[in-house]
């Protein structure tokens, strides 16, 4: 016990040291969370703000060199008062759309610096999968299941514990001497060992302390196991690079077009179903986005004239046609059956409960873990509104029936649906 005792006395004051500078560490680290800032940004800046280009403002790359942090945390807040005020910086800022400012006195201002931290980095653009294109990706796995919170707790807890085994060897010391004093025994205070080696040699002896750290490597291998399996196949955030960039911000968000205009599918069928060039023409043959591109088609536009084989001055279209390879980005694996329609149309859930706010991704990511344990939280907690809903009236209609005592065939109870048989 004393050899354990002379060794946290020598190590006590960097341990304590190392604890310092640690906290100081996620001090600073969680004052500036570029993750926290891209959820505010993508719910609240997106509309109007891209980091690389601009939209209805001016592109935010560098902002964080061109205004200070105090001016930017009065601009965000409320950039009409502050322009009000007669600062120069904010009034020559204005100048650059007609659009004014919104105003954000919700946003705290670590909320801002987070903002700023993240378009610092931007988004990290993850590899695009090679079998997410065929649907190969595995959706199980687990959103929740062990997450870096625990991990850092458990440490917290180890950390603790090591205080605790500090705390108590030394009141045995003292307890000790206070025993031997009383028997009239003079205690000589035992010098530390100037040879740490030594110590150290003598401590790797010490059958108790190697038993913890043996406990301590155990612990944290078997949870840093435990995460890395619940996390196997889950791609939350996963954002693959397109064939054509197109934009969930402008057209859902700014335009405010009907997810179900493009994606009739999600409505009547099981798959909500990608929208055919043509539907993109409904607009395109006369929408060319040419004033941001000096009076020429945009790039992405002639991308589906191309694949169209279309011609724009002639309005006709050719014969050489090739199909756009979309890469897939929600994935469920073979043994799932997720329908659309028994979703949208008979439970009335917005499309946002699992694809997130997509009104405000210019480019769309994987919002949702789709794993089971996802899935299973959201029918627990989701209630059924069976009211003026002719699904639910057919099942009471069938219910009543049985209960008469007459005839009910499975084609009443929804039989003769073709996602019955087939996927």
């Amino acid at each position: 016990m004393r050899s354990i005792s002379l060794f946290f006395r020598s190590v006590t004051k960097s341990l304590i040291l190392v604890s310092f500078l640690s906290s100081v560490a996620v001090s600073s680290a969680s004052a500036q969370d570029a993750a926290a800032g891209a959820a505010i940004f993508k719910q609240k800046c997106t509309a109007c703000h891209g980091i690389e280009k601009a939209v209805v403002g001016p592109a935010l790359k560098g902002i964080d060199t061109k205004y200070d942090e105090a001016w930017l945390i009065k601009w965000i807040k409320n950039a009409p008062a502050f322009i009000a005020s007669g600062d120069a910086q904010a009034v020559k800022a204005s100048e650059y759309s007609p659009a004014m400012m919104s105003a954000f006195p919700e946003l705290s201002d670590d909320d801002i610096k987070n903002i700023v931290a993240y378009v610092k980095v931007g988004d990290p653009k993850p590899a695009a999968d090679p079998n997410a294109a065929q649907g190969g990706g595995s959706g199980s796995g687990a959103d929740e299941g062990v997450s870096n919170f625990m991990l850092f707790g458990l440490l917290a807890v180890i950390i603790i514990a090591f205080l605790v085994v500090l705390v108590l060897n030394k009141v045995i010391q003292t307890l000790e001497r206070v025993m031997l004093q009383k028997k009239g025994i003079e205690v000589e205070e035992e010098p530390v060992a100037k040879d740490r080696l030594a110590g150290l040699k003598k401590l790797t002896k010490n059958k108790k302390f190697i038993l913890f750290i043996v406990l301590v490597c155990i612990v944290f291998l078997g949870s840093a196991g435990w995460k890395g399996m619940w996390e196997t196949g889950v791609h939350t955030g996963y954002q693959p690079v397109q064939p054509i960039k197109f934009s969930h911000q402008l057209h859902a968000g700014i335009n405010k077009i009907d997810c179900q205009y493009c994606h009739s599918g999600a409505f009547s069928s099981k798959n909500a179903s990608i929208p055919s060039l043509n539907v993109c023409m409904n607009c395109h043959n006369y929408v060319t986005a040419s004033e941001k591109y000096d009076g020429k088609t945009s790039p992405e536009i002639m991308k589906i004239y191309q694949a169209l084989d279309y011609n724009e001055d002639t309005k006709q279209y050719g014969t050489n046609t090739k199909p756009v390879e979309w890469i897939r980005i929600h994935n469920l694996p073979d043994l799932a059956y997720f329908n659309h329609s028994q979703h949208v149309s008979v439970a009335g859930i917005e499309c946002q409960k699992c694809h997130g706010p997509i009104q405000t991704m210019e480019e769309v990511y994987q919002y949702a873990p789709l794993t089971m344990k996802w899935c299973i939280n959201c029918h627990r907690e989701t209630e059924v509104n069976h009211k003026d809903n002719p699904y639910y009236d057919k099942l009471i209609a069938a219910h009543d029936k049985l209960k008469k005592g007459e005839k009910v065939t499975a084609a009443v109870l929804g039989g003769l649906e073709c996602s019955k048989c087939h996927y």
